[in-house]
């Protein structure tokens, strides 16, 4: 499928999707056009079974920096409430049983802040600077930002970041947890990578069910959450990767997952 707004790879021996943001004349700012095939790209990643982990980036010097304003300005309430085009991206991002990292340099924030968000793993370049400034123009976040950011950095932080509209540098967004690593600028995607490489030498059905049960630890109480892990744990017994790897393990040689 053709795109405008982004770039998509799939790397089928390393068996991994790449998707860049391409709209650096704007610093990668979100409108409805990106939206859309940012949602289209995701839905095609996840069908392809050749793609186990998916790192998205927006290049080397901008990861995005918010919604696309003049886009949005005149729009209305109604308007704005049925526009649920990047709630429905981030939404469908977690529950994706592949691995998301994202991969941030620049400015990532705003819409761009709650898009890195939903991935599973954020890998920061020592220019990345974070926020939620939708307080600056009259808003306030829209995207699942106030929920995924509370659970992040924890509730105080995530008031102050939401209600002041500041910046914070990648140093300091590791500091509080909402960055995984940060790494000089020029290391950003071979970092990316290595994690990426990482997760996709497992079976992606033990990497599905694992994700499947950490993202709803969150949602759930104490004791549901132990109840979502031990079926997830015994269907893992239920496919042929269960029985791959603990036969490599025994016999002592690399295990070949097929997904199934």
């Amino acid at each position: 499928m053709s795109y405008t707004t982004i770039i998509v790879e799939k790397r089928v021996e390393e068996k991994l999707g790449i998707i860049m943001l391409n709209r650096p004349d704007v610093r990668n700012a979100i409108n409805q056009t990106v939206r859309t095939e940012l949602l289209q790209a995701i839905m095609d990643m996840d069908a392809d079974s050749n793609v186990r982990a998916i790192i998205l980036t927006g290049g080397s010097k901008v990861f995005a920096a918010g919604a696309d304003i003049a886009a949005m300005v005149n729009n209305t309430a109604m308007e704005m409430f049925s526009n649920s085009e990047l709630w429905d991206l981030t939404l469908r991002m977690e529950e994706s049983r592949k691995p998301f990292i994202a991969a941030i340099a620049g400015f990532c924030l705003g819409g761009g802040c709650e898009l890195a968000m939903a991935c599973d793993i954020r890998v920061a370049a020592q220019s990345a600077q974070f926020g939620q400034p939708e307080i600056n123009i009259g808003i306030m976040p829209g995207a699942g930002g106030t929920v995924r950011l509370s659970k992040l950095v924890g509730l105080g932080k995530a008031k102050e970041l939401v209600l002041t509209g500041k910046m914070i540098s990648a140093e300091e967004a590791l500091s509080i947890n909402l960055v995984n690593k940060v790494v000089p600028d020029d290391k950003l995607m071979e970092e990316a990578f290595a994690m990426a490489k990482m997760i996709t030498r497992h079976s992606p059905v033990a990497v599905g069910l694992a994700k499947f049960s950490v993202q709803n630890a969150q949602d759930v109480d104490n004791y549901t959450g132990k109840i979502i892990e031990r079926a997830a744990f015994s269907l893992a017994f239920a496919s042929e990767d269960q029985t791959e790897g603990m036969k490599a393990f025994l016999e002592k040689r690399k295990p070949s997952y097929k997904g199934k």
